[in-house]
């Protein structure tokens, strides 16, 4: 049974209302126990009207829950998705003010480009290769609308993903001269390693869950477009960051860094 369409619309502007106020709210699963996936998708499409009609423009979509580690420390067990709005993105190498965010957790990502539009379902990982110009280092800091990260599928899906802001490195590679399953990863808080990982651990390759997400949206009529940002899932671990935090996101093969400071 799914909930009402005023229920749907009531839940999107609790979440609109709790970004903008820099808030909580208690998690929906159980507030509306009827609440399907399918259900929790309206939601976060009402959410989105609400960022849409501010002003805000769409430039992609992300990969939300796609390696075991990550999983296990949220508690939810299948990827989600998305959408990047232009508010979202921050330079590489920003200062962002930690007060400004809810309840952020760092993630380091590999940040596709878009040149061709593609749209599945039938989408194979050699046609995301095909359709990317280039590949670089992503910070996404997820951040939940939801008190305490207290997540399930439902909720995060509602709440967008549980999207925060992201910023992409300046190293431009092109993805058909790299193995991305093999590229490592690591991060460094304040100068001291606390996270590594490596491409396989995203569905296999980044290009596997790109690959997905192209054939789900494409089930709803959704394509990527020529020059969307499309991020592909966490390479590790979700970081904590506290003000005062520097954190760094190295790569390897080529695909560099991305900085971000939390006053």
């Amino acid at each position: 049974m799914s909930i009402e369409p005023s229920t749907i619309s009531s839940l999107g502007d609790e979440l609109y209302d709790a970004l903008v106020a820099g808030a909580t709210i208690p998690n929906l699963r159980d507030r509306d126990p009827d609440m399907e996936i399918v259900d929790a998708y309206r939601v976060q499409e009402s959410m989105i009207a609400r960022r849409l009609k501010a002003g805000e423009k769409i430039i992609g979509k992300k990969i939300g829950v796609t390696s075991k580690v990550v999983q296990e420390m949220i508690g939810v067990f299948e990827p989600d998705f998305g959408q990047l709005t232009d508010a979202m993105l921050v330079p590489d190498d920003a200062t962002i003010e930690r007060k400004s965010l809810i309840q952020p957790k760092a993630e380091g990502e590999i940040a596709f480009i878009l040149k061709h539009d593609l749209a599945g379902p039938g989408v194979t990982a050699a046609d995301v290769l095909e359709a990317t110009e280039y590949v670089t280092a992503c910070f996404e800091i997820v951040d939940s609308r939801i008190r305490d990260w207290d997540i399930r599928i439902q909720d995060t899906v509602a709440d967008n993903a549980s999207c925060g802001v992201f910023a992409i490195g300046t190293q431009k590679v092109d993805p058909r001269d790299i193995d991305l399953a093999s590229v490592s990863m690591k991060i460094d808080r304040n100068g001291t390693e606390v996270a590594s990982g490596v491409g396989a651990a995203v569905q296999g390759s980044p290009l596997n869950s790109v690959a997905w997400l192209a054939n789900t949206l494409g089930n709803l009529g959704m394509p990527f477009k020529a020059g969307e940002i499309i991020l592909s899932g966490a390479l590790g671990p979700m970081i904590e960051i506290s003000a005062g935090d520097t954190l760094l996101l190295s790569l390897s093969d080529g695909l560099g860094t991305c900085r971000l400071t939390f006053s």
